[in-house]
């Protein structure tokens, strides 16, 4: 709901549990005064800040008014008139000045949302969503500045933007335009931003912030495995469950910008929005700008609180079309199983392999198209490779088909290799500075985006590709970050203007395509999670998060994005062992507990998979499948994390729940572990039960001489650890079993007390009736949670 009185120019816009309050000054700025747990207020009175003299070393507005703008909390504000903090806009006149002096000018509540003419946005099903926009009017240039603010009650979001329009008889360069600023009347604030690179995505970073300023960005032209846009902002006593927690987004694929400043008057001022690092746009007379789409949420209830609120908007206002509320297959990805060295003989023994255990879809990745038999040549040249595949995609695709499998395709629309047909045909096409060394990324170029003819041109290519054959699922991947700015399109005077031209493009294919193909699931990717984005999700349900298939580091990798993204939109993958990424070798039960948690599916070689392995996936996909409405849509929990993770994910009725102890190292003595939940009905009564295992005798080496049972009939014999055939025959009639757990439980004792597991494993003996917990280095456990 939105309040606005026009007697004090008070606003109030509120939510289901929150409000945020704010005013017109008598000079015409708009000062922010609170955001934060729901209040009632009449007046806004005692929310503003009084003042009556110009603090000493600082400048008053002007000579009628003594406020000085660097010591007041905006809703926005420019350079040059006393206010020295990060600015929320930048401009150069025609004249050559940076002055601003945006003022309020007029002010529209309504209903419903306008979608952008560049960029996506968030959205409502019945576009009733609450709008606010206050008209800024510029003293200097005559320029316009729009605030627009949509409430999303429901989800206790609140989402922000700003639009430029150029309402002046000059042109005007437009140096910075940010998305949201929130001015905080408090420092000490602990920020928490989300760094990391290729293959170690997500890693959570904290700080205290008492003075000075905190950065958080992109320059690599996406939003980056770098730094990702989704930031928090907390009281140092929160913790995930309580204590005041604020998270901030921007629905943006390109370079961004989040700053967090803590200035003299112990003022904290955070801004998000478009990195203004080489920004800069020529804007003429009746011109406009519309700056992304920027996304706030608060909690009272810690960073669980936050997480919550954010999944809730990213799945109903972010995501969209057929997929969104669709589960999601179980795909077979060809990648790890044999990289570029692919034909259909190869693809489809591997898928048929894939559907004898239950796998709906199989994807074949890079290196069906052109002369691709490595990265080194054939990118941009879609047409398919006769060699490896004599039928075409529509005759592998129709071969998966009649396996009962769904197919799907690979492809890098952005990219170009120099060595193909297309860098032949149109070398001005390629993001590079003519006549000057490129550095190359992946042996590959980047396509010029902010060019429409490569646009239609891709948007055409890409048609021709979806329709090849029957395509149920496209990966989407783009595997290099940019260098060497440039667009041959663009006039030497524009180039400022390339990187958000070029995700602009992006977006129009994007848009185009899925438009043409509604019922297609496509998949993002950039080289893992270097494009993990609330812009992205727009067109995309899912995202691959990451190249490292490692179970261990996708705890933590997980983990991370669970902050600000729900699990339906991170793809996840059981691949083989030792990993592919870090040579580590972990328990093929550890590597599905933890895909279990995100849009799940596999990318190894089946066809060289042992019996045991393949058992041992095809019960894992008949638990996915029978949990999947709650694995991909129910409401995920972080318990605990560190040397030991706990999740829960919880079905939105809160009948059934699933939740996992996973470990990274086993401590001597330690054979104590409890399992709390989190989100169940407290009222009501769970059957709480894990999965029966059994485990190889080949684990216990050679305690299987002196802790093992006696075995029927041959008693106990020295056993040789060492010959696998021996030990092999052994646990075919002797298999070390696993604990059993299972109790009848009360959804507040479950969230309260825990379930108390069975001891593990610690070095003083095995007890073979469901009575010992194996749980060494990487172990983990899933527990099921049913509503009796």
């Amino acid at each position: 709901m939105i309040r606005y009185e026009e007697n004090t120019k008070f606003f109030q816009l509120d939510t289901k549990n929150t409000s945020y309050c704010m005013a017109v000054l008598d000079t015409g700025h708009v000062e922010h005064m609170y955001y934060g747990n729901k209040i009632k207020a009449d007046t806004p009175d005692f929310m503003l800040e009084k003042r009556c003299l110009t603090p000493g070393n600082c400048n008053a507005y002007d000579s009628k008014h003594p406020i000085s703008l660097e010591d007041a909390c905006l809703e926005m504000s420019g350079y040059g008139k006393s206010d020295i903090r990060e600015p929320f806009i930048e401009l150069t006149n025609e004249d050559g000045s940076t002055t601003t002096d945006f003022v309020f000018d007029y002010c529209l509540v309504d209903k419903g949302k306008k979608s952008y003419k560049t960029l996506p946005g968030s959205y409502d099903d019945d576009n009733k969503q609450d709008h606010l926009m206050i008209s800024m009017k510029d003293k200097n240039s005559g320029c316009t500045l729009e605030l627009h603010y949509y409430v999303y009650e429901d989800e206790d979001v609140i989402t922000r933007s700003a639009k430029f329009v150029n309402t002046s008889d000059s042109t005007v360069k437009l140096n910075r335009l940010m998305s949201m600023q929130l001015d905080v009347d408090e420092a000490g604030f602990v920020i928490t931003s989300f760094h990391g690179g290729w293959t170690q995505e997500m890693n959570k970073h904290d700080m205290t912030l008492t003075g000075g300023r905190f950065v958080n960005s992109s320059f690599t032209g996406g939003s980056s495995s770098r730094s990702n846009p989704f930031v928090m902002m907390s009281r140092p006593e929160t913790t995930e469950y309580m204590g005041d927690c604020f998270g901030f987004n921007l629905i943006y694929s390109g370079n961004h910008y989040e700053s967090f400043e803590v200035n003299s008057f112990n003022k904290t001022r955070f801004v998000s929005g478009i990195n203004p690092q080489n920004f800069e746009f020529v804007i003429e007379p009746k011109g406009v700008f519309e700056a992304p789409e920027a996304v706030m949420t608060f909690s009272g209830c810690g960073h669980n609180g936050m997480s919550q609120n954010m999944h809730a908007f990213v799945r109903k206002h972010i995501v969209r079309g057929a997929w969104r509320d669709k589960a999601r297959p179980v795909l077979l990805n060809s990648w790890e199983a044999a990289y570029f060295d692919i034909n259909e003989s190869k693809l489809v023994n591997l898928a048929a392999e894939g559907a004898k255990l239950g796998i709906e879809l199989f994807v074949m990745d890079d290196g069906w198209f052109g002369e691709r038999n490595g990265d080194t040549a054939a990118l941009g040249d879609w047409k398919e490779n006769v060699k490896k595949l004599p039928h075409g995609v529509a005759g592998l695709a129709e071969r998966i088909n009649d396996l009962g499998m769904d197919f799907g395709i690979w492809v890098e629309p952005e990219m170009v290799n120099v060595d193909s047909d297309l860098y032949r045909a149109h070398p001005d096409w390629a993001i590079c500075i003519p006549d000057k060394p490129h550095s190359e990324g992946r042996n590959q170029r980047i396509l010029d985006f902010a060019n429409p003819e490569v646009v239609e041109y891709i948007t055409k290519s890409m048609t021709e590709v979806f329709s090849l054959g029957n395509i149920s699922y496209v990966k989407w991947d783009m595997n290099r970050t940019f260098t060497d700015y440039y667009s041959q399109y663009l006039p030497n005077d524009r180039q400022g203007e390339v990187a958000h031209r070029y995700i602009c493009g992006v977006y129009q294919v994007m848009k185009n395509l899925t438009e043409k193909f509604p019922k297609i699931l496509f998949e993002g990717c950039a080289a893992g999670g270097n494009r993990f984005d609330l812009g992205i999700l727009s067109y995309f349900p899912q995202i691959w998060a990451s190249d490292c298939t490692d179970a261990v580091e996708r705890l933590r990798i997980q983990n991370g994005y669970s902050y600000g993204y729900p699990m339906s939109t991170v793809s996840a993958h059981v691949s083989g062992c030792p990993n592919h990424q870090t040579l580590r070798t972990t328990p093929i039960d550890t590597r599905f507990n933890v895909a279990s948690f995100g849009v799940l599916g596999y990318e190894c070689n089946l066809a060289d998979s042992s019996k045991e392995e393949k058992e041992a996936m095809k019960s894992q996909i008949e638990i996915y499948k029978k949990y999947r409405e709650t694995m991909q849509f129910g409401k995920f929990y972080r318990v605990s994390s560190g040397n030991v993770y706990q999740w829960t994910v919880v079905s939105q009725d809160k009948k059934t729940a699933v939740g996992m102890v996973a470990q990274l190292l086993m401590k001597a003595g330690r054979s104590y572990q409890k399992f709390k939940a989190c989100g169940l009905d407290k009222d009501k009564k769970y059957h709480f039960f894990g999965r029966e295992l059994k485990y190889h005798l080949k684990e216990y080496g050679d305690l299987v001489n002196t802790g093992m049972p006696k075995l029927p009939l041959i008693g106990k014999p020295h056993i040789n650890p060492n010959n696998d055939t021996m030990m092999n025959l052994l646990n075919k009639v002797n298999p070390m079993n696993g604990e059993k757990e299972d109790c009848e439980v009360y959804g507040d004792a479950l969230m309260n007390c825990g379930v108390k597991l069975k001891q593990a494993y610690m070095g003083v003996g095995y007890n073979g009736e469901g009575e010992t917990r194996h749980f060494p280095d990487f172990g983990s456990r899933l527990y099921f949670m049913e509503e009796l």
